[in-house]
């Protein structure tokens, strides 16, 4: 985190002791160093690691790390700190004005990319797409079916009733039958009255 940022966020922890940002920020580090450490439970490699990295013996950190699975944001002791967060944590920085967070792991330790979470604002939910529709529009090549007429389909409610996949191709047939479709008079054609 830069230096002017990690004033700025100290501040906002110092004014508000484990106010809303600082259990945000708590609890993001400890969902990700809890699933780390449940994928690793079984590694000894893995604990003697830790281990030595936190300065403790590996019947410690073992007898730790189960007691760490089990805590939550409101009983983190410090000794969890010591054992966990430090050595596995490399950084994390937090955007005040989107409270994103970016985590990096210490890659001697835990392998993968940064972890990134974004809070941002979301549509109403997409309706559910129903089997016999999706079906239906892997039968349908694709160019031969309009993406109106798919966006359509898909939306489609039947009172809880589900269609099979040959009511929704029989659907996409009639839309593409000739007899549905008025073919376009030309202006000649208007003039003599013709149809």
């Amino acid at each position: 985190m830069r230096t002017d940022k990690q004033a700025e966020v100290r501040e906002i922890f110092e004014r508000q002791p484990f106010g809303e940002l600082e259990r945000l920020v708590t609890q993001k580090l400890l969902d990700v160093i809890k699933k780390v450490a449940k994928e690793e439970l079984n590694s000894e490699n893995w604990l003697h690691l830790v281990a030595r990295l936190a300065g403790r013996s590996y019947e410690q950190t073992r007898v730790t790390l189960l007691e760490f699975l089990d805590t939550d944001v409101f009983s983190l002791s410090p000794e969890n700190c010591v054992s966990f967060l430090d050595p596995l944590i490399e950084s994390w920085d937090v955007d005040l004005t989107t409270f994103g967070m970016e985590i990096v792991l210490n890659r001697r330790i835990a392998s993968g990319d940064p972890r990134r979470f974004e809070f941002v604002e979301t549509g109403p939910p997409q309706p559910e797409v129903e089997p016999g529709s999706q079906n239906s529009l892997r039968i349908v090549p694709s160019a031969d079916c309009h993406e109106g007429r798919n966006r359509a389909s898909k939306k489609l409610r039947f009172n809880g009733k589900r269609p099979t996949a040959i009511y929704y191709y029989r659907e996409l047939q009639s839309l593409r039958d000739p007899l549905h479709f008025r073919a376009e008079r030309s202006t000649g054609d208007a003039k003599l009255g013709g149809k």
